[in-house]
């Protein structure tokens, strides 16, 4: 099973969500009986990574701890449709207010897990590996992450706070991709020095600059080819430890294996926490005899 480490913000994400759904009360679900106890079934219609029931065990915690949930598909297992990847059982109000959330959370963390899984798959022949971007739905970006481990993928920096990538604008700033890299080191932080180039000669400035990882930004595949040749040849020539090749940019599922073949370490794609297309669930419900 891939990385199952939840991240800490889980709890609060759901706290959110059902904050900007239910605020001052559910006034539909206000209609059914109190005491009324029901049962439900999820249904995946397509075939699917399933991911995010901790999400949705969350809900369902937070607004009926009751309510009790069976799951009969593991977490990052793989489904078939019109699969029932759980049971529910518990006060019937509560299943009904906590059902879109949960289901929210569901289908947008299985639709990003499953994209992953088709990147991760195309190219498990190769030593290449799929990497996340930060291009996430904002304040989902840890459980988006968390999907991507779940289809296979790993993941890039979190943020800000826990990796270097020096950017076209950085560089500009900066006064150039040297200075750049010189300012990162001086700064003393201890994580790799990733730097985005846009050509063969910024690929030999970075590498004589001493970064540890490049990012080969929208390069043509017989560029790429000669990227990892000059790489090459550095780490011949200067003695240390080769960089590592990040490849990124309009990077499509058609294109994927052809650029793993460049002999690149990583290949980026943000489609998959920026195109998510929701995996298609639905919850039934079934009510207890009064």
């Amino acid at each position: 099973m891939p990385d199952a480490q939840l991240p800490d913000s889980l709890e609060h994400s759901v706290e959110l969500a059902l904050a900007e759904d239910i605020r001052s009360g559910d006034l539909t679900g206000q209609l059914i009986p109190e005491n009324l106890h029901g049962r439900a079934r999820v249904l995946c219609r397509e075939r699917a990574v399933l991911c995010g029931s901790p999400w949705f065990d969350a809900v369902f915690r937070q607004i009926a701890p009751e309510i009790k949930v069976h799951w009969l598909i593991k977490e990052g297992a793989e489904i078939e449709k019109n699969t029932v990847v759980c049971r529910l059982e518990g006060p019937a109000r509560g299943l009904l207010t906590g059902e879109r959330s949960a289901l929210n959370f569901l289908q947008t963390l299985s639709g990003t897990a499953t994209l992953a899984r088709h990147y991760v798959n195309a190219i498990a022949d190769t030593d290449c590996r799929i990497l996340d971007t930060r291009k996430t739905v904002p304040g989902l970006r840890a459980a988006q992450k968390y999907a991507t481990r779940m289809g296979g993928a790993t993941n890039h920096r979190h943020g800000l706070f826990d990796g270097i990538l020096i950017k076209e604008n950085h560089i500009i700033a900066c006064g150039g991709i040297t200075n750049a890299v010189a300012a990162a080191r001086a700064s003393g932080a201890s994580v790799p020095i990733e730097v985005e180039v846009e050509s063969l000669e910024e690929v030999r400035e970075a590498l004589a600059a001493g970064a540890d990882i490049l990012l080969l930004d929208n390069f043509t595949e017989d560029d790429l080819r000669r990227a990892v040749q000059l790489n090459r040849e550095w780490e011949r020539q200067d003695g240390r430890p080769r960089a590592a090749l990040e490849a990124s940019g309009n990077i499509t599922a058609e294109t994927l294996t052809e650029v793993a073949a460049t002999g690149v370490d990583f290949i980026s794609i943000g489609a998959l926490t920026k195109h998510v297309r929701a995996v298609d669930y639905s919850m039934r419900m079934e009510l207890d005899a009064q």
